[in-house]
């Protein structure tokens, strides 16, 4: 225990002196300030009670961080401004905590920062004013579609696609822009085998001034719809698209989409209404019947031309009516080894459509039960290994293939 705490205790402090950020006091404050190098200097107060200090200091010490390589041309410092250096605070006019400042390579107070806290943006102001560049990775491009002024017509007027686009502003102050960005990426990602595309419009690029005034945009984020068949655009209220599910709700119910939140399809997702209904009286029929109802949904599927799952239906009553032993409780299992491995979301969308089809041709209590295999495996898994299942349970999900409930082919 001792070895341990001791190991502890020496890591920590090889943390704290591994720190870029240079700590200044009134006695070494002329010695580094103003020789030749632009600072960034933080007016701090360490007690417990300074909240927004403390909020401050892993960016702080992060931003010091990015800028190391670079240590002979720019300063991360910070002033302990209400501890023993109280009298540089008194100096600079400092009046709150965190307080930051520029300083000119000749040791001038140039300006107090206003801007954002966060670290791109500290990174972006450290970088404007001593010309160095920092060393945060790039970040990858978004999912959602970047429009300005060359590609709008291209892409907002496409009429195969509904387009949901954002107009955005990069100011600090605009939080919801932030929002609006950050949730038009996950959900662009969600949809992107849809027949539909989240656009966003950055209005501080000087090529996309022209949209403020066509669109008489005067709030920020503003949203605009533009579905297959009106690309004049409606307005959208934010307030109605603040959350990730918002956008998945609205995109459903607009543009005829079957998402959840984080990409997987609902359980309505490849269905058809009227092979439905041909499906649910095909269950329980006897074969005769079950013969004239498969030439019933060929007939439907015949003129749904524009609908690529009514093959599913067909080939579903085929296997059935031609003697396959438990076909669709096979094929379930089947499909739902498949979509535990890792497999694309287009994959993905494959085998839940077949899946959500495959559903409507078993009894409800065939439903029921499977369901409940579900709920149950989940559970395990999520309190212990699938390897420590017992034989208890490993026999349970067995009888419930098996159940009596499930589709089988019917004899003469």
């Amino acid at each position: 225990m001792r070895l341990s705490v001791s190991l502890f205790v020496s890591a920590l402090v090889a943390a704290v002196a591994a720190s870029n950020v240079v700590e200044l006091t009134p006695e070494n404050f002329d010695s580094v300030i103003g020789k030749g190098k632009p600072a960034l200097v933080e007016f701090l107060k360490t007690t417990l009670d300074s909240g927004h200090c403390k909020n401050l200091a892993p960016t702080y010490e992060e931003l010091a961080d990015v800028f190391a390589h670079a240590k002979d041309r720019v300063v991360i410092a910070k002033v302990d401004a209400d501890g023993a250096g109280r009298s540089l605070g008194a100096k600079y006019g400092v009046k709150g905590f965190p307080t930051l400042k520029w300083f000119d390579e000749v040791g001038k107070d140039v300006e107090e920062y206003k801007g954002g806290r966060e670290l791109e943006t500290l990174a972006e102001y450290v970088t404007k004013q001593s010309g160095v560049k920092s060393k945060i990775p790039e970040p990858p491009p978004p999912a959602y579609t970047v429009l300005h002024e060359n590609n709008w017509d291209e892409i907002v007027n496409d009429p195969t696609k509904h387009v949901l686009v954002s107009f955005t502003v990069d100011a600090p102050w605009c939080r919801d822009c932030k929002d609006a960005k950050i949730n038009w990426d996950r959900a662009a990602q969600w949809f992107q085998s849809d027949n539909v595309v989240l656009a966003n419009v950055n209005l501080d690029e000087p090529r996309n001034g022209r949209f403020t005034s066509m669109y008489n945009i005067m709030v920020y984020p503003t949203i605009k719809f533009f579905p297959k068949g009106n690309k004049s655009g409606e307005n959208i209220e934010y307030e109605k698209l603040k959350t990730d599910k918002d956008v998945v709700t609205f995109l459903n119910n607009r543009a005829g989409t079957n998402r959840l939140v984080g990409g997987k399809l609902n359980l309505v997702a490849g269905r058809i209404p009227e092979l439905d209904e041909v499906a649910e009286k095909f269950v329980t029929a006897k074969k005769a019947a079950r013969l004239q109802l498969l030439e019933e949904a060929k007939e439907i599927a015949a003129k749904l031309t524009n609908k690529p799952t009514a093959a599913q239906y067909i080939k579903i009553m085929e296997k059935v009516t031609g003697g396959a032993s438990g076909y669709v409780e096979k094929e379930r299992k089947r499909l739902k080894v498949i979509a535990s491995k890792a497999i694309d979301l287009k994959k993905q969308d494959e085998v839940k459509m077949k899946d959500n089809i495959l559903r409507v041709f078993q009894t409800k209590t065939a439903r029921d039960k499977h369901c409940l295999l579900n709920s149950t495996v989940s559970q395990a898994a999520h309190a212990t290994s699938v390897e420590f299942r017992t034989r208890k349970n490993v026999l349970f999900e067995k009888s419930i293939f098996q159940s009596k409930g499930a589709l089988q082919p019917v004899a003469h």
